[in-house]
């Protein structure tokens, strides 16, 4: 696999950390992104920096795209002058990012009339787990398909899920990232009620976190929100973005979606009011301007 040509658009959060891992890897890696101290990094790393996105899918082997949507990946790949005319007959389109149940069929079919694979894998875990090369990978298709690409997974992955046939990775990644982006939203709105009635913050994650409230949402994030630190490591706007692919597909399958649309409103009103760039547990915001309380820890002390 060293000998294979390997092209990766996108370097934030998640794709900084696969571009430095397959890097370590020794393997032959060309890289495009919209910010150019990104590619400048990886370069510096041992890539080479893409002249352009369709030059990058011209020669590559293994396209891969690391983006923000399934909009934003369509606008790119289809279309007369999109990435798969430029793409070599047999070549494989790695689609890591986060996508719709539409995006996927969309983009299995129009690969399959490119005579391309279209590979879905979308990730779970955080840019941290990206950094150390321990993302976990969902993979839908052949295990043939998994085989070609294994060698590359195993440079930035700690476990490869192979989930199903093609369609049910993101379908698995979408539940997942609802039911966690969904505890994201109770506990922050548990958190400011907390606030505003007045109770001990020093003890609230305790308390919750020794019965059945503990999560690993909570784990990660908790701390981090009453001590007001909302880096974007999973940004709100793409917890709305996931929210909203999950909603839209739960109608589409004919179920109600009283929760998911519950979730996704909650999200999409704290992006309203400034907060999409923040880190999703920035969900808290709008009830602490509501209720005027801000849901803190207090200032740790040398004691």
């Amino acid at each position: 696999m060293t000998a294979t040509r390997i092209a990766l658009i996108g370097l934030g959060g998640m794709g900084r950390g696969l571009a430095k891992n397959m890097l370590l890897a020794g393997l032959d890696l060309t890289v495009a992104d919209l910010d150019a101290g990104a590619v400048a990094l990886a370069v510096s790393q041992g890539a080479k920096a893409g002249a352009s996105p369709v030059d990058m899918a011209r020669n590559a082997d293994v396209l891969a795209v690391c983006i923000t949507t399934a909009e934003a990946v369509q606008a790119l790949a289809l279309g007369p002058n999109g990435l798969l005319a430029a793409m070599k007959p047999g070549s494989i389109f790695l689609d890591h990012t986060t996508v719709s149940v539409e995006h996927v069929d969309v983009m299995r079919q129009a690969c399959e009339d490119h005579g391309i694979d279209y590979v879905e894998a979308p990730m779970t875990r955080t840019p941290i787990h990206a950094d150390r090369g321990e993302v976990n990978i969902l993979f839908g298709g052949s295990e043939a398909l998994l085989e070609r690409l294994r060698p590359i997974f195993d440079t930035y992955a700690e476990n490869i899920f192979h989930v199903g046939p093609a369609g049910h990775a993101i379908r698995l990644k979408l539940i997942h990232n609802y039911i966690a982006f969904a505890n994201v939203a109770s506990f922050c709105e548990g958190f400011a009620l907390a606030a505003k009635e007045g109770l001990d913050m020093t003890k609230v994650i305790g308390i919750i976190s020794a019965a059945g409230g503990k999560s690993g949402m909570m784990d990660l994030y908790g701390e981090m929100t009453l001590r007001r630190d909302f880096t974007p490591h999973m940004s709100l706007a793409n917890a709305q973005k996931d929210v909203r692919y999950y909603a839209e597909w739960l109608e589409s399958a004919g179920m109600p979606g009283f929760m998911a649309q519950s979730i996704h409103q909650t999200y999409a009103l704290a992006s309203i009011m400034g907060h999409a760039d923040e880190g999703c547990t920035a969900v808290i915001k709008p009830y602490e301007e509501f209720s005027g309380v801000e849901a803190a820890l207090p200032p740790k002390t040398d004691n």
